[in-house]
């Protein structure tokens, strides 16, 4: 199962325990409604267990729109607080996570001390993690997961959004480390050795525990040499050594020293 298969089935079991069974067994008229008559004027169990009839087979938009219905027609009831949330999920199951961001944004704002905010927060964070591209592209998404899912770590460390979140956030840091590289050996195969230095010292500052920092502290060691300050070569070269000794980074940084400054 891939990482974000396995998120969308956690996130899917944690929001079965939203569902409020005595509420849905109230009344089963709704069981039959049709989305093409969901914004008709319900009462608030027929309309709720319509949402969670489409969500249960999978019709997540259809849900969506149902579950908004419940806090557009009944925005007193205690339900529109649940529907909200349920809302969010069923934009988020749907691959609508802009709208699934919005309503779980909208929760919190109306519920910041609920017992469910930890859950609103954690489906902000994975909507943004589900839209990182690759590293080729603008990391602006990327920042705002890792942000996100920051906020779940913090707002929540003992909860159990938190243990996957962390894991997600290490994935995160790794994408943004691998845009800096990325930009960095740009501006190295334009012989900008300055420009290139800046962004490999970042990921060695910033992205220590990532996979790229080995490489980093291997191109920072071309970077120096190239602008002439063997001793700043040096320096990175045995932070790789200490670091990562038996790699292929530090073995080509140690090559390179003993060819271009023996001496430093």
């Amino acid at each position: 199962m891939t990482q974000r298969s396995s998120s969308r089935a956690m996130t899917r079991l944690l929001a079965a325990t939203l569902v409020i069974t005595p509420l849905l067994a109230a009344c089963g008229g709704g069981a039959g409604v049709k989305k093409d008559t969901r914004y008709v004027a319900r009462d608030v169990n027929t309309l709720y267990r319509a949402a969670q009839d489409r969500l249960d087979q999978g019709n997540y938009r259809i849900a969506a729109a149902l579950f908004d219905e419940v806090e557009r027609q009944h925005p007193y009831s205690p339900w529109a607080r649940r529907a909200q949330l349920m809302s969010s999920f069923s934009y988020y199951m749907d691959r609508e996570y802009t709208p699934a961001i919005e309503s779980a944004q909208r929760f919190l704002a109306i519920h910041p001390g609920n017992k469910d905010a930890a859950y609103a927060y954690y489906l902000i964070g994975l909507s943004y993690y589900e839209q990182i591209s690759d590293v080729t592209r603008d990391q602006k998404i990327t920042q705002q997961a890792s942000n996100a899912l920051g906020e779940v770590i913090r707002r929540y460390p003992d909860s159990r959004y938190a243990a996957d979140a962390r894991l997600k956030v290490d994935l995160v840091q790794d994408h943004l480390a691998g845009k800096e590289m990325e930009i960095g050996r740009f501006y190295q195969r334009s012989s900008n050795w300055l420009a290139a230095s800046i962004r490999f010292r970042e990921v060695t500052q910033k992205f220590q525990t990532t996979s790229h920092t080995a490489e980093a502290l291997y191109r920072l060691t071309e970077c120096y040499l190239a602008l002439g300050i063997p001793e700043e070569a040096k320096k990175s070269a045995a932070v790789l050594g200490a670091n990562y000794p038996g790699t292929k980074w530090y073995d080509r940084a140690y090559k390179l020293m003993q060819k271009h400054a023996p001496t430093a």
